[in-house]
C-alpha cells in the first residue's frame, strides 16, 4: 500500500492560556499579603509602574483604554490577544508568573550589608538542648554517639521513634549498652523526655519526685487503664486505700507532662488581615475592601512620553518600554477586576447567608460554589479561586471565605441544615451537658432529632471528633 501526503484545511477553536490571563488568574486567587508582596516585586522590577498617593481612578480607567485593547481576564468579558516580539522569553514570563509565591531579588553581593544569616534568630530545638546535655555529661565517644543517635529519634513531643535493637544495629553496639544510654538520656530536661510509650514517660517523672511516691508509682505501672476511663471507684477497689490517699496521687500524675517536648515545638503564631469587613449600617450590610497598605499603581508619564518620540527612540529600547508598559497595564487592570470580583462575591455571600450575619452560626444555611456562581454569573471555578486564603471580619468573628460553603444535613421537616450549624449545636450540647453523665452519641443524635434534625450517630462521632470532643466516657467527672 502507497503512501501518500495531502494537506486538509481544519477549522478549529480552542482556549489559550496567554501569560497575561495566567497572571490575572494567579492574582485573583492570592491572598492579601501575597496579593501586597507581589506587587511590591512589580514595582522593583518594572520601571514603568510608580506608586502614587492621589486617587487617580478616572485618569487610569482612560489611559488604559489607550494602552491596550484587552479587556478584564474573567468570564463575563471578553479577552483580545496582544502583539508580542517573536523572541520574547516566553519561558522567564510563565516561571515568574507560575510560582507559587512572589519571586524574590537577590541583593548585590558586593553591598556592604549585614548577612541574612547574621540577623536571624533562631529558637532552641528540643534535640539541640538534649545535644547540650549530652555533651555536659561525662561519658565514652561511643556513649555519645549512642546519645545522638538516640536524640536524633525523637518525635516532636519528646517520645523515642526507634527500637532499642534498631539503634543497636545503627551504632553497633550491644543493646544492654544502649538501654544504659537511653536511661541517662531519660534523666535529662525535660523530665521525661526519650521515653518509649506514656506509661514509661510517666513513670520517669514520678521517679523523679522528692520524695517519691511509691503509690503514684503502682497507679502508673499497673492501673492506668482506669485513669483513661476515670473510673476512680474501680482504682480505689484494686489499690486498697482511702479516697483520700489515691485522690492525691491521681492528682499528682494529671501535674505530669505528656507531651515533654512540646515546649519546645511552639509554632509562629500567624495573625489573619481579614480582606472583607462586614458592618450593620442603619439595617443594612455595608462590605468594606482591606485596601490598607495597599499602593495605587499608574504607568509613569515619564516613559509614556518618552515612547510618544517615536523614531528618536532605538528599537530595542522602544520594545522594551512597550512590552513593559503592556505588562504594567495589564497588572493594573487585573487588580481592579480582582477588587471588583471579590466585592461581588462577598456581596453574594452575604446575601444568601443573611440569617448567618443576624443571628450567627447556628443559622448558617447550606451552600454550595454553584450558588454563588449562578448569583454573580461567573464559573465555578472563578468562584473558588476568589475565595481562596480570603478572610472575612464578621459581628461573629473571622471566618474563611471557603467556611461559608458547606454540605446540607436534612431535616425532619422543612429545609435543610448546614452541616456547620450541626456542628455548634453540638458542641452546645456538650457543654451544657451534666459532667457527672455526659450524654452519649446516640442519646445527642435523640436531642437533635427533637429539634428537627435528621443526623446518624456515626456522623455525630465524626463530627464530635473533628471539634476535638472526647467520647462520653473519657469525658465523665467521677465523684471520689
Amino acid at each position: 500500500m502507497a503512501l501518500e501526503l495531502k494537506q486538509q484545511l481544519k477549522l478549529s477553536q480552542q482556549l489559550i492560556m496567554t501569560p497575561q490571563l495566567q497572571q490575572a488568574i494567579k492574582l485573583l486567587q492570592l491572598s492579601r499579603l501575597e496579593l501586597l508582596e507581589t506587587i511590591s516585586q512589580e514595582l522593583e522590577t518594572n520601571p514603568l509602574l510608580e506608586e502614587t498617593q492621589e486617587d487617580l481612578q478616572t485618569e487610569q480607567d482612560s489611559e488604559l483604554e489607550t494602552l491596550t485593547t484587552t479587556e478584564a481576564p474573567f468570564q463575563e468579558v471578553q479577552v483580545s490577544e496582544t502583539t508580542i516580539r517573536e523572541d520574547f522569553d516566553w519561558e522567564g514570563y510563565l516561571d515568574e508568573y507560575n510560582t507559587s509565591t512572589p519571586v524574590l531579588v537577590e541583593s548585590d553581593p558586593n553591598q556592604e550589608w549585614p548577612s541574612f544569616d547574621s540577623r536571624l534568630s533562631e529558637p532552641t530545638t528540643l534535640e539541640d538542648h538534649l545535644v547540650w546535655q549530652l555533651r555536659m555529661t561525662d561519658c565514652s565517644e561511643h556513649e555519645r554517639e549512642i546519645g545522638g543517635m538516640i536524640i536524633g529519634n525523637l518525635d516532636k513531643d519528646g517520645y523515642l521513634d526507634a527500637t532499642i535493637e534498631e539503634i543497636a544495629a545503627m551504632a553497633e553496639a550491644d543493646p544492654e549498652v544502649v538501654e544504659r544510654v537511653l536511661a541517662r538520656v531519660q534523666t535529662f530536661d525535660p523530665t521525661g523526655v526519650a521515653a518509649r510509650d506514656l506509661r514509661e514517660c510517666l513513670l520517669v517523672q514520678a521517679k523523679a519526685l522528692e520524695p517519691m511516691d511509691p503509690l503514684v508509682i503502682r497507679i502508673i505501672e499497673d492501673h492506668l487503664h482506669y485513669l483513661e476511663t476515670k473510673n476512680y471507684a474501680a482504682l480505689i477497689r484494686s489499690l486498697k486505700r482511702s479516697s483520700e490517699e489515691v485522690k492525691a496521687a491521681v492528682d499528682i500524675i494529671l501535674g505530669f507532662d505528656p507531651r515533654p517536648g512540646s515546649a519546645f515545638n511552639k509554632e509562629t503564631v500567624e495573625y489573619i488581615s481579614p480582606d472583607i469587613y462586614v458592618f450593620k449600617v442603619d439595617d443594612e450590610w455595608v462590605i468594606l475592601l482591606n485596601e490598607d497598605g495597599m499602593p495605587k499603581l499608574r504607568v509613569s508619564p515619564y516613559y509614556k512620553d518618552a515612547l510618544g518620540e517615536g523614531e528618536s527612540l532605538p528599537t530595542e529600547t522602544r520594545d522594551y518600554i512597550q512590552t513593559k508598559l503592556r505588562s504594567a497595564a495589564w497588572l493594573i487592570k487585573s487588580i481592579h477586576q480582582r477588587q471588583r470580583t471579590l466585592y461581588r462575591v462577598s456581596q453574594s455571600i452575604v446575601k444568601l447567608q443573611s440569617d448567618f450575619f443576624e443571628r450567627g452560626v447556628a443559622c448558617l444555611k447550606p451552600m454550595v460554589l454553584r450558588d454563588i456562581a449562578e448569583d454573580v454569573g461567573m464559573h465555578e471555578s472563578t468562584i473558588s479561586r476568589v475565595t481562596a486564603s480570603k478572610y472575612m471580619h464578621t459581628p461573629h468573628g473571622i471566618f474563611e471565605l471557603k467556611y461559608f460553603f458547606n454540605s446540607s444535613i436534612n431535616s425532619v421537616v422543612g429545609e435543610a441544615v448546614a452541616s456547620e450549624s450541626v456542628k455548634e449545636r453540638i458542641r452546645q450540647v456538650v457543654r451544657e451537658e451534666n459532667e457527672s453523665k455526659p450524654y452519649s452519641d446516640q442519646e445527642i443524635v435523640e436531642i437533635l432529632e427533637n429539634e428537627n434534625i435528621c443526623i446518624a450517630r456515626r456522623t455525630v462521632a465524626k463530627y464530635r471528633e473533628m471539634l476535638g470532643i472526647l467520647p462520653s466516657n473519657r469525658r465523665k467527672k467521677s465523684s471520689w
